[in-house]
């Protein structure tokens, strides 16, 4: 039972699970035999397994920087504030890789007619990815504030409050506006999601996707977290 105390035990554990699940989604998703999803999809559902994992992932990262915020917020300790920027920043890379092949999908299915000189082919400004779109720019933004501010306890107290803003608009952008606007996004207006008519088959591939981002995003986070704060006391030290 001590070895499962160790925390090195659970960040190995929580990067094998997510490399071996991310793996398995990358294959079988590529090459499983899938039903037939109608003429509009084709095999181009098969990104269903790489594009809203994404997005899965981007969600956890800024809901664990905003812990972390509130964190800091309650306790002063800026080794929470820097773990709140590194999620803050794998917050921005998910979200961005979310809209990459996001942006992929829509060329292939509803601007498949369209030149591919022609933007709206790339991005028809279909309201649910134009509401993911302003939520990664807030996160982007909020990267960008905190580079205004040189004095380490200033930058925190207010990327922190900015960060809690940023984290409550998250699901009106996801979920309100998009189910309040008709678009050919699943999930918007009267449609239903997508994911509650998928085959079997589907979930097979989906969900493990959906868990091996998630972990790996944590694995990602806990490296890179673990890095800025040696790198934060090293530099306190240098400055005594």
């Amino acid at each position: 039972m001590e070895f499962f105390k160790r925390k090195d035990t659970w960040r190995f554990i929580n990067l094998a699970v997510g490399t071996v699940l991310v793996g398995y989604a990358l294959i079988q998703g590529l090459t499983q035999v899938l039903p037939y999803q109608g003429p509009n999809l084709g095999q181009t559902s098969r990104n269903v397994f790489y594009h809203v994992p994404m997005w899965f992932a981007m969600m956890a990262m800024a809901y664990t920087s905003v812990a972390y915020s509130v964190a800091y917020l309650r306790k002063g300790d800026l080794a929470m504030d820097l773990r709140a920027r590194e999620a803050g920043r794998l917050t921005v890379v998910f979200g961005a890789l979310g809209l990459a092949t996001g942006i992929v999908w829509s060329r292939v299915t509803w601007g498949e007619a369209m030149p591919a000189t022609d933007p709206a082919a790339w991005w028809p400004w279909d309201p649910k990815q134009t509401s993911a779109l302003i939520c990664v720019l807030i996160y982007l933004g909020m990267a960008l504030l905190r580079m205004s501010f040189d004095e380490p306890v200033q930058r925190a107290k207010i990327s922190s409050v900015f960060n809690i803003f940023a984290a409550a608009s998250i699901y009106p952008l996801f979920y309100v506006v998009p189910k309040s606007l008709e678009s050919l996004h699943p999930n918007t207006g009267g449609k239903q999601s997508a994911l509650g008519s998928m085959s079997p088959e589907f979930y097979s591939v989906f969900w493990p996707a959906v868990i091996g981002f998630v972990c790996l995003s944590y694995a990602m986070l806990d490296l890179l977290a673990r890095r800025a704060v040696v790198h934060h006391q090293l530099q306190e030290l240098s400055d005594e």
